[in-house]
This record gives structure tokens, sequence and C-alpha cells, in this order.
């Protein structure tokens, strides 16, 4: 069961207009997210009726740009595109190379370079840049010109390097700023903006399809002698790519963002880019929700880079019109993406393996280093581990000596600013508040662990408790096609407009099982899902899954859950995705309004000495059930209990009861541990430590259970009985 805090937002009053233009659930969220008026409403819902920013609003740098490029246009020079290997930079890269291939030659006066993720670093390197010079020489081409695309911002060395080999550089980027501005001839970077412009948030596809933006205005505005004017509608066509790399780098999607989003949505869905329409096709979805980048599109474009290093061919995927070429190119990032969810599963047991070790009450930012990790998951495990154990995480393989890896954090917590200061214990460093690549000799971790942890706990005090966000309250017959259509006219959702999570109370998973996945080789793939149906009292029904997890870690007995309502295009159906869970018949559900417009489920009350139970709602079945979740839990997470949060959540305050269900457990391998809590005088702390793990029966079937649920289920007759005395 879920130790996890939930909150519930709460709207009073909703406008009569607003619940007539988009329905009640829909009005409520957008209540709830700040828009209210009708002009919000209006630009929010429809991207035809918000005003786009200038790509001008970037300043005389994008003029910097613009005159270098026109000069490499009239003089007849040779530009290369710099890009990175994720897929924003993919996407980013296959916007330059599409959109300056309507002025320069492709593969003559235009080329482009993507690092290899196995081999190579993020961003432009010294020793990259000499490489790639030899590459050139070779087909005896001659750069002058390098365009930069979601990435190069703090490359100050190769940056020094690159200008004195008479190299000019314009960096498109939108991570961390250096301390000055790098010896380049431009610098388009939304982070020289406020936080409140509405370009602030730009990915680095956007930022590099607002500088081609700025070229086709620029050029049609005042041609060069020669030039072929372009058409505005090739321009557009760029946008189903902004889309991709959008949606996929988890950017916050307001302002010009959004925008961009949603008119690139509106092209994804023409399927006219053949390359993104049969990807589409491979994954089985229409390509009309931003679901379909992150959970289609995106994973197998990542994927390959991940695995397989090279990811030059991704572009020639998303720019070709050669169908054979396409279909090949697909089966590989299908089959890279399979072998991804593969080396991630393994990975992250490893992970947790180790962070088992761990002292996590003492412990800040999670980091670890393993010469078997391949560095391709590592960020994606960093991210597992953020959202499991709720503190940031880095990490990292380790070759010749050298770590390198990746970093994430959780919001409000900023692990660049963390890093940075330590540049004399880093080899490279950059990225996002929230998420970065790094490297370092191994033989500075130690010192370079200890001097984070420091400055963390001196600046954040305290780890806050992980807590779930919970839209709207629904009952299963609210999850049907009327609810999905009314909520899919607030998308694309991502951060800054987060899917709604959605409560439904007192229901029961049936039907459940797991299963491996098959590649499209029906080969099975070691990354487990399991399905199931949610049915309530009245006997509605609807499909589930939950990603990572096996059927029997679903309890059998009434829960509430956090859903996503999700379409099934596979199926032709709406189902659930499950986010979290609980007993429905847990004392620990305790609902306290913390404002005018929510309320928060506490599932852990931390300060609670003496627990007044109701034990006339528990008996001893769901409070067996209570406890094997609870086991399950702690032993895979490596968090612990205090004894008297225990006590409130399965409803027991006897000792002698309790020991009967630690001896049970300890038959499944599930070794209870219990030490003085060092803050609260007269409580305890129980940990779980696992040794030979057998399958629990959660029903009442050896001898120790049937102990176990009989002796509860006379505490709650005794409690009956007397309060029945005291009453009368």
């Amino acid at each position: 069961m879920s130790l996890t805090n939930w909150q519930i937002l709460e709207t009073d009053d909703l406008p009569t207009w607003l619940v007539d233009k988009v329905g009640r659930f829909a009005a409520q969220l957008l209540i709830q997210r700040g828009i209210a008026n009708r002009e919000q409403v209006e630009a929010f819902l429809n991207p035809n009726a918000y005003q786009p920013t200038s790509p001008f609003a970037f300043g005389e740098e994008m003029n910097f740009a613009i005159a270098r490029i026109r000069q490499a246009w009239q003089q007849g020079e040779t530009i290369a595109i710099w890009g990175d290997f994720d897929a924003d930079g993919i996407t980013a890269t296959s916007v330059l190379w599409e959109g300056l291939g309507q002025f320069f030659t492709k593969g003559d006066r235009l080329l482009f370079h993507i690092p290899d993720r196995l081999k190579e670093s993020h961003g432009i390197s010294v020793k990259g840049l000499d490489a790639w010079r030899s590459h050139c020489a070779a087909k005896n081409k001659s750069v002058s010109l390098i365009i930069t695309c979601d990435t190069g911002s703090t490359c100050i060395a190769a940056l020094e390097y690159a200008r004195q080999l008479g190299i000019d550089i314009i960096v498109t980027d939108h991570h961390t700023l250096p301390d000055s501005r790098p010896p380049v001839v431009a610098i388009i970077n939304p982070r020289y903006l406020s936080e409140e412009h509405p370009l602030f948030h730009l990915s680095g596809v956007a930022v590099a399809y607002k500088l081609m933006e700025a070229i086709y205005i620029d050029f049609q505005q005042n041609p060069p002698d020669g030039f072929q004017a372009v058409s505005e509608q090739s321009l557009e066509q760029l946008l189903d790519l902004v889309a991709i790399g959008l949606v996929a780098d988890l950017v916050q999607l307001t302002g010009d963002c959004r925008y961009l989003a949603q008119k690139g949505i509106e092209v994804l869905r023409q399927k006219k880019r053949l390359g993104v329409k049969m990807l589409l096709e491979q994954c089985k979805r229409v390509g009309d929700r931003p679901i379909d980048i992150s959970f289609g599109i995106a994973p197998r474009i990542n994927a390959v880079s991940r695995i397989w290093g090279d990811v030059q061919k991704c572009v020639e995927l998303l720019t070709t019109d050669n169908q054979e070429v396409c279909k090949n190119l697909i089966e590989q990032t299908e089959l890279a993406n399979d072998q991804r969810k593969a080396l991630q599963k393994l990975v992250f047991k490893q992970v947790q393996a180790k962070i088992e070790r761990l002292d996590l009450s003492t412990t800040g930012i999670i980091v670890l280093a393993d010469p078997l990790w391949s560095v391709g998951v590592l960020g994606l495990v960093a991210g597992q581990v953020v959202a499991e154990y709720g503190r940031p995480c880095i990490l990292c393989t380790v070759e010749d000596g050298i770590a390198k890896g990746s970093a994430r954090s959780l919001a409000g917590i900023n692990l660049y600013e963390l890093l940075k200061g330590q540049e004399h214990l880093l080899i490279s460093f950059g990225g996002h508040p929230l998420a970065g690549g790094l490297s370092f000799n191994l033989d500075n971790m130690q010192v370079l662990v200890e001097a984070i942890d420091q400055k963390f706990w001196s600046q954040y005090g305290q780890l806050q408790n992980k807590g779930i966000v919970i839209d709207l309250e629904v009952n299963i017959a609210d999850l049907n096609r009327e609810l999905f259509n009314e909520l899919k006219q607030l998308e694309p959702f991502g951060m800054g407009n987060p899917s709604p999570k959605l409560l439904v109370r007192d229901c029961l998973f049936i039907n459940k099982f797991n299963k491996n996945i098959q590649n499209i080789k029906y080969q099975k793939v070691e990354y487990i899902k399991t399905e199931f149906m949610l049915s309530d009292r009245f006997d509605n029904q609807i499909d589930g899954i939950w990603w990572g997890h096996h059927s029997y870690e679903l309890p059998d007995t009434n829960c509430d859950v956090v859903v996503e309502l999700v379409d099934n295009a596979f199926h032709r159906r709406y189902d659930v995705r499950l986010i979290d869970f609980r007993s429905a018949k847990s004392e620990m559900n305790l609902v306290q309004k913390t404002g005018l417009n929510s309320k928060i489920i506490d599932n852990i009350n931390p300060n609670l000495k003496k627990t007044h139970l109701k034990l006339e709602q528990i008996n001893g079945a769901i409070a067996w059930q209570t406890l094997v979740g609870i086991a399950k839990y702690l032993g895979r997470t490596g968090k612990h209990i205090k004894r008297s949060q225990l006590i409130s959540k399965i409803g027991i305050d006897n000792g002698v009861v309790l020991q009967i269900g630690f001896a049970e457990l300890k038959q499944y391998g599930y070794l209870f541990q219990i030490v003085k809590d060092p803050d609260i005088e007269d409580d305890l702390i129980i940990q779980v430590t696992l040794s030979q793990i057998k399958d629990i029966l959660t029903t009442n079937s050896s001898i120790e259970t049937i102990k176990f649920v009989n002796a509860v289920n006379e505490l709650t007759f005794q409690k009956q009985f007397f309060d029945h005395l005291l009453v009368s």
C-alpha cells in the first residue's frame, strides 16, 4: 500500500460560461491552473487565438546570427550543424538540416554532426572538433561556420579552440548559461530572457525553429542576389519535429512552448513526414496527442543512442522520403527500444541493491557508480530513483578511472546549482536545474559527494515527503469517452500543465495478470507490465495497466486509487494507467484542509504518539493485506516506518498481535528490525530486510496467518464490546 502523501485540489465555484464551454471537469482543471478569464481560456485552448512571439525577441544575438548566415550564403561557405544525441537534439538537428537545406545544398555546403553517446559527451569538445575536422578533410571539406543546436552554451574550451582555428560558432541552446558570454559570433539561448518571458522555456528544437523563422523573415524581406524565395509552408512543415522535441524534452508547456506544441501536433496529425508516419504506424498511434510522442516516437528515437550510440541515421529517418530506408531504420529503432527497456530494468535493480546499503536518513543526494552500467540508460534510471526515493540522484559508469554519467533532481532542488562551484572536481558538466550530464575522476568521487551533500543540507535543510497532486475525484462510470474528450481539450499536457491525476475511491483490482513485453520478432523483453480490471460495487469496470510491476503487488481488498485516463489505440478503448493506491479502509487517510481550494490526504503522521483507532472498521484480512503491502514496500525501497505510523496504518496497537504478523512474514523472507526512534522518545523505527523471498499468501491459508487474522478480529470484537458497554 502507498505511503505517499495525496493532495487533492478542490474548486468551489465554477463559472457557468466556462462549464458550458468545456465541461465540468475541464472547467475545474482550468480554474485550478489559474486560467480563469475568457481571453486566457481562448488562448489556452485555441492556438490560433494566441499571439506567438517574434524570433527577434532574442535581440541583437539573433541579428548577429542572421548576418553571419547571410554572409556564409553570399560567400559560398560550407557550414555545419552540431547537434546532440537525445530526441530534442536530434529533432533540432533535423529542423536545421531541412530548414537550412532550402538555402545550402545538403551534403555539399551543408553538413551535420552528432556525437556518439557511448563514446563522447554532450556538447562540443576539443577532441570532438579535431575528429570532425579530420573527417571533413578526408572528404575535401573545409567548414568555416558551425551552428550548434541543443548544446554548446558552456563548452568554453572547445568554443575558444574553434575560434583559434578560424571557425565561427553560432550557439542555439536552452541549457544553463556560462558566467560570461562565450567567444562566439552569436548565442541564442532563452535563459538570457526573464523567467516570465513567453520564450524562456523553449527547448533546443524550438530555439532552432526560431532561428529558422528569423532567417525566413530576413531573407524574404531583404533577399540577397540570386536567392530563390522559400514558401512559408516550408517553415510550417517543420513544426511536427518541433512538437516531438518539445514534448520529449519535458519542458514547461506554457507560452510559446504550448503554442508551438499545439501547432506542431496539428502538422503531426497530417502524417506528411514519411519517417514520422511510419513510426506512428509501428507503435499503433494516431499522432494527435502528446502521449503519442512521449510513449511512442520519442522513446524509439532516444533508444538508438542509448543502445548503439550513433544517431546519424535518426536524422535521416526524420527527413528522408525513401520508404525502404525508413522501414529498415524503424525496425532498428524498435529493437533498440526493446533492448533499452530490458537494460533499464536490469540497471535499476542493481542500483536498488546498492541503495539498500546506504543510510538514506543521512543521504541527501544519491551518488553511485559502477563500471558495468551502460551510460545510455543512466539518465532514465536516475529519474526512476528520484521518483522512487524522493531525492536527487547521480549515476555514473566508470572507464579508465573516469566516472561519466547523468544527474536527475526533483522540483524545488536545483541540482545544477549544487554542482556549480565544484568545477575543480569535474571534468565536464552541463544541463538544467533538474537534469544534467557530468564526468569526473573517480578518485574525486568521495570529496565531490561530501561537498554537494553538505551544500544540499545547508540549502534545503530536509527532504520533503513524496506527494501526488490529485486534480479530480471521479467514479469508474465517469471514466469514458466523454471525460477523455473533455480532458483532451486541455492538451498538450506536460510540465506546467500536467496530465490530470484522477482519484477513484473504494474499488477492487480483478482479473490481474502480468507478462513480459514482446519485441517485433516475438521475443520476450525483460520488462514487466501488469494488466487488470478496476471494478466498483455497482459493477462498473474499466481495464488498466501498471508499468514495471508484478500482479502480486496489487491487493485483493478494496482500494482508493490514483490513475490517469488513457486511450488504448490497439484495443480501441479507454484504459487507466495506475499511479498509486492505498487501502480504502485505511485509517491513515486523514483529510486535512490546507486552504480554500485544496485538502491533504496524509498517509504518514510523523508526530503521532498515541493512536485512537476505530477498530470496528478493521478486520483481520484487511490488516494482513495492509501489513503485507507495507513489508513489500519497505523491503523494495529500503525505507523505514515508525511503529506509531505502522499502528495507525493497519489499525492494531497490540505488540503480541504485531509479533504474530512479523513471524508470518519472516517465513516469506521479510525480516523486521526494530530500533529506538532518535527523534521521538516513546516511539520505535521498523525496517525490513530481505532474505530468500517466497510468494506471499494474501489469504488466511497458513497457520500463522490464521492466528494473526483471528487475533485482529478478536481485538476488534473486544473493542466493539467495551465501547458498547461504555455507551450504554
